[in-house]
């Protein structure tokens, strides 16, 4: 049993290091939109993989809109409208392709048109229950010394709000708060020199939420982005080597 375990995953992972591998590289642009893809005996040859498990990771990104296969004809590589970027592994494709600034630029902007909206329906919507976990997650901030914990528990206060904000239609938002917010508030508290002064605008959003006050949330919300801005921008550039 232990055998037969071993070499399920041992396969299962050979077909996500190829779906990966496929999915980075158009990703990254070296496959572009509508570019026909290498067959799947080709790409066997060049990750030392069966047929099957390069199937297997074509179906995988099927499913995440990248590519289309047809019979006869092969896989090309779909429109960037039809990618699945609320996908984990294609967002975390996208990070990992991208200037690691310019994604924390989009993520910025992704957060701004969201994050404020969520925040003042948070404070209109939440259960008491859902109150005390973002309560909680503020405290574990808070507490928190080592960067690993600080993050992690950002990561939370920001899910955390997103339940108080009971919207269906939002939940999707869950897997950007997941990775590229765990992305760029690794970034943020690695750079920020004024952790004291985040907590505190994370907590005039658990002081507006728990007095139901949905604009107070709200722009405290578009004040904790404008220092995540800030924190961001003011990190500078890399010196070119001479």
């Amino acid at each position: 049993m232990t055998g037969r375990g071993k070499t399920r995953s041992a396969k299962g992972n050979i077909h996500a290091k190829i779906e990966r591998a496929i999915g980075e590289r158009i990703l990254s642009g070296e496959f572009v939109p509508g570019a026909l893809l290498p067959n799947e005996a080709d790409w066997g040859k060049t990750y030392g993989a069966s047929r099957t498990a390069v199937r297997e990771a074509i179906k995988s990104l099927t499913a995440k809109g990248l590519i289309q296969s047809r019979p006869k004809i092969g896989s090309r590589v779909e429109p960037r409208a039809r990618w699945n970027m609320l996908d984990r592994d294609v967002l975390e494709w996208h990070r990992a392709a991208m200037d690691r600034k310019a994604f924390l630029a989009s993520t910025q902007e992704a957060r701004r048109l969201v994050e404020p909206g969520i925040a003042e329906l948070a404070a209109r919507k939440h259960s008491p229950a859902q109150l005390e976990r973002l309560v909680a997650a503020y405290h574990a901030m808070a507490g928190a010394t080592a960067t690993k914990d600080m993050v992690a528990s950002d990561v939370e206060f920001h899910d955390a709000l997103l339940a108080c904000a009971n919207n269906e239609l939002l939940v999707p938002f869950s897997i950007i708060i997941e990775q590229a917010l765990t992305n760029l508030f690794d970034y943020t508290t690695h750079k920020n020199p004024h952790y004291s002064r985040a907590l505190k605008l994370h907590q005039n959003i658990v002081r507006a939420v728990a007095t139901a006050d949905g604009p107070a949330a709200r722009d405290a919300m578009l004040a904790l982005l404008t220092d995540t801005d800030n924190v961001i921008t003011a990190t500078p550039a890399p010196r070119k080597k001479r």
